[in-house]
């Protein structure tokens, strides 16, 4: 059987993957095999992924952007699957999470790895349910066969509810809203059938052999994140993460990957807390969050109310956030709903990097603003984290190419436009003329800080199909918040 990377890392080898990392992080492939030796970064690649291309995530790395993906009982169609997987790549997913649990999940769950350039991941207790019919029918050999079969297809990375414990199910009596994980509903409604221990935590180490065979990540999953300011960073949230500080530390033993997953709803003030208190219980496992969001009471705008604590997040360490869609509490999101999630969140990531000084990280906001400076506008859309966007809402009021060379916008006009003004004075010699230019191609920043994110040149994801009507991409069927 082959090494997993972190057994590789262990053992002094530099992987294909870690050399394929470092040269996306711009890092030294060393820096990048102690991380993953010492835990503290994860490379998501099941051995048969053929289609990866491999990337990491770390707190010591840019901060990374999942976006979750999936089919219903109303929409199960492949090609559709395909360009719900297509639009998020698109529009600068660093992973997909398949979170589908309608019909012909193996065939859908194939074809996203087989085309999927990014890390795959999925929650398998959803299909093990759908199998057995309710969460009471589940077994402990169903969960297994979900598994193994799952990390044969080539997932990268499950998230696995093993740290939700029958002791810690009274300690969520006093909640506002329960228990939100849709995972972790299911584990406790197990468990109170039968007064057993949950059976993912009977099993972990068997898990742990099936994801060392196949490098599997472990997602650790937070069963009882915060649905609600008023639960956050109470005490059944913490004791199920003092599990999962217990869980890592099993699965390294066992040379597998892991990652931590994290809240949820949490107020602006305990946001650090949180970040700081799974780096210290997990040994410096990534994190990886949901939002978290900073208040409850903006439905319709989640996106906007979960990516401030997102950026909050990843400036305290958070490794890789997972994105939040208007629609989130609301509905089933669809196309733009998911360019507007991960438009924020990849906004959330960025600023995030600048403010933890990653190296080379602010030299496209800088070029960016050279280009809005000068008046360039067709470079100032190229270098836009979404060149379509940009360029459309331009043209809504100025409309016609000579507006391309125009030193003004709508907003100001030509008379009241201040840098127009700036520059006109610095051409009469009244102050210096200004002359930064930043190079971007001798940039040392990592590829996920450098225009343009995502594949917005319609790169071949998917089918033909997909990739020639990829705008009419709708119904994106997995609530970011069903984990």
């Amino acid at each position: 059987m082959a090494e997993t990377q972190l057994q590789a890392a262990r053992s002094g080898t530099v992987t294909d993957a870690m050399a394929r990392v470092a040269e996306r992080e711009q890092r030294a492939p060393e820096a990048v095999r102690q991380a993953v030796a010492d835990g503290r970064a994860v490379i998501p690649a099941n051995v048969g992924h053929d289609a990866l291309d491999p990337m990491i995530i770390g707190r010591s790395f840019a901060t990374k952007v999942n976006a979750n993906i999936g089919n219903s009982e109303t929409t199960s169609d492949v090609e559709t699957e395909l360009e719900k997987l297509h639009t998020a790549v698109h529009y600068g997913a660093d992973t997909v999470m398949d979170l589908g649990t309608g019909s012909d999940l193996d065939r859908i769950r194939t074809a996203n790895v087989e085309h999927s350039p990014v890390p795959v991941g999925t929650v398998p207790v959803y299909e093990a349910v759908k199998r057995a019919g309710s969460p009471e029918d589940l077994t402990t050999e169903l969960l297994l066969e979900v598994i193994e079969k799952q990390a044969r297809q080539g997932v990268d990375y499950m998230t696995i509810h093993a740290g939700i414990l029958l002791e810690h199910l009274p300690l969520t009596e006093g909640r506002t809203t329960g228990i939100v994980s849709r995972g972790g509903s299911i584990l406790a409604k197990w468990m109170e059938s039968y007064g057993e221990q949950n059976p993912l935590y009977q099993v972990y180490d068997d898990i742990c052999v099936i994801f060392g065979e196949y490098d599997v990540t472990f997602s650790l999953g937070d069963s009882l994140r915060p649905g609600s300011l008023a639960d956050a960073c109470d005490e059944a949230q913490y004791a199920e993460l003092d599990t999962l500080g217990h869980l890592t530390r099993r699965a390294w033993d066992q040379g597998v990957q892991v990652m931590v997953e994290g809240p949820g709803h949490v107020p602006m003030d305990r946001i650090a807390e949180n970040v700081e208190r799974q780096q210290d219980v997990c040994d410096g496992a990534p994190f990886y969050v949901l939002g978290p969001l900073v208040t409850d009471v903006a439905p319709g705008y989640d996106h906007i109310t979960s990516t401030i604590g997102a950026a909050m997040a990843a400036r305290a360490g958070t490794a890789m956030l997972c994105y939040v869609t208007p629609k989130e509490h609301l509905g089933l999101p669809e196309k733009d709903d998911v360019r507007d999630g991960l438009a924020a969140y990849r906004i959330a990531a960025h600023a995030a990097d600048v403010a933890n000084g990653r190296p080379g990280a602010r030299d496209w906001d800088d070029a960016l603003s050279e280009a809005r400076y000068a008046f360039d506008w067709s470079t100032q859309f190229d270098l836009a984290l979404d060149p379509e966007r940009a360029r459309s809402f331009h043209d809504q009021t100025l409309p016609g190419d000579n507006y391309r060379e125009a030193r003004f916008c709508s907003m100001c006009g030509v008379e009241f436009c201040s840098m127009r003004i700036d520059q006109d004075t610095r051409e009469e010699g009244e102050l210096d003329r200004l002359t930064a230019r930043t190079d971007l191609e001798a940039s040392p920043a990592a590829a996920v800080n450098l225009p343009p994110v995502g594949v917005h040149n319609g790169g071949e994801v998917g089918t033909d199909e997909a990739d020639v009507e990829r705008d009419r991409v709708s119904n994106f069927d997995a609530p970011a918040d069903s984990n």
